[in-house]
């Protein structure tokens, strides 16, 4: 009989309410979980792992390169089909994106979560939980990468992102919906995901990438602490639109180039890519001129870890992994 792996590692699936305070705190329910959602499958039997018990805010690219060594070492084994982690929502895709990127298995890694704890009236950890064991056991998930799945719906890890702070069906495609649904026990796939996939896989995480967001009349102050004080490797801009940012920026942006910090633009834009349009000093034709990478339509947040993920493994053409 085949086996699904389920990790657990924290967030809102995993709580409840405190009896003082009333707000959401860990508690692990991973026992209660599995007694009700194992009475609906017959056809597998359900791993647990232990990895943590963490709010997802706590959740580090160190845990992301356990939990993705550790789902490559369950699934090496033949009597395994498929695993899923669950996971805090607040950085749930971040953790999606990783696995995405590093994992070697072409088995169905799924991560789910839950927007209520399990004192809630509504709790949804058990039918998110649920449809994403179905997502993981269903051949037609093989080799689509890591799958988000809650509130029925499949994502691309690679395209998901997390749209509202309290509406259950705050993970969205925004530019391209749903790859498909769990419709009660079937899993339905109405399209792939449409973006290139890459494969990144370091030993360990050597690097330190930060995020800079740009606003208006911003100068370069933030880069030139980065680059004085040498602490790191990376450094994403979340610009303006099509991949703009302030002239008064660009003398620090330069200064981080000269000192081999690698930068990456992306768009504070929710939809769309970042393209070298506009050539007037800091539009995006101007910064790719100087050696600025263009993240396409990533995310800041999982441009970042794409750029951790390359450092990290040493590689000498980073450039490919952001050819848009």
């Amino acid at each position: 009989m085949k086996k699904i792996l389920i990790v657990f590692t924290g967030g809102t699936i995993s709580m409840t309410n405190d009896d003082q305070t009333s707000k959401s705190v860990i508690s692990n329910n991973e026992s209660d979980l599995l007694n009700k959602i194992s009475k609906r499958f017959h056809n597998f039997v359900l791993v647990p792992h232990l990895y943590s018990m963490k709010p997802s805010p706590s959740i580090t690219p160190d845990d992301m390169l356990e939990i993705g060594q550790l789902i490559d070492r369950y699934l090496m084994d033949d009597d395994f089909a498929g695993a899923v982690v669950t996971h805090g929502t607040d950085t749930l895709e971040e953790t999606a994106y990783f696995l995405d990127l590093y994992v070697k298995t072409k088995k169905p890694v799924v991560i789910t979560g839950s927007m209520r704890n399990f004192s809630e009236l509504g709790y949804d950890g058990f039918s998110n939980l649920l449809s994403a064991i179905l997502v993981a056991s269903h051949p037609s998930s093989i080799n689509r990468g890591c799958l988000v799945v809650l509130n029925d719906e499949i994502n691309s890890a690679i395209e998901v992102t997390k749209t509202h702070t309290l509406s259950l069906d705050t993970f969205k495609s925004m530019e391209f919906g749903p790859l498909g649904i769990v419709d009660e026990q079937d899993v339905i796939y109405y399209r792939d995901s449409a973006k290139k996939k890459y494969h990144l896989t370091p030993s360990q995480l050597t690097a330190q990438v930060e995020i800079v967001k740009v606003v208006t009349g911003q100068t370069g102050d933030i880069i030139d602490f980065f680059v004085d004080t040498k602490r790191v490797q990376g450094i994403i801009l979340e610009s303006f639109g099509r991949g703009n940012v302030p002239p008064m920026m660009v003398p620090a942006i330069k200064r981080a180039l000269d000192a081999g910090i690698r930068v990456v633009v992306t768009s504070r834009c929710p939809k769309g890519r970042v393209r070298d349009t506009y050539g007037y000093e800091g539009g995006g034709y101007h910064l790719k001129q100087l050696g600025v990478l263009f993240a396409g339509d990533l995310s800041s947040q999982k441009a970042r870890i794409k750029l951790l993920l390359a450092i990290s493994q040493s590689d000498s053409n980073i450039e490919k992994y952001f050819e848009f």
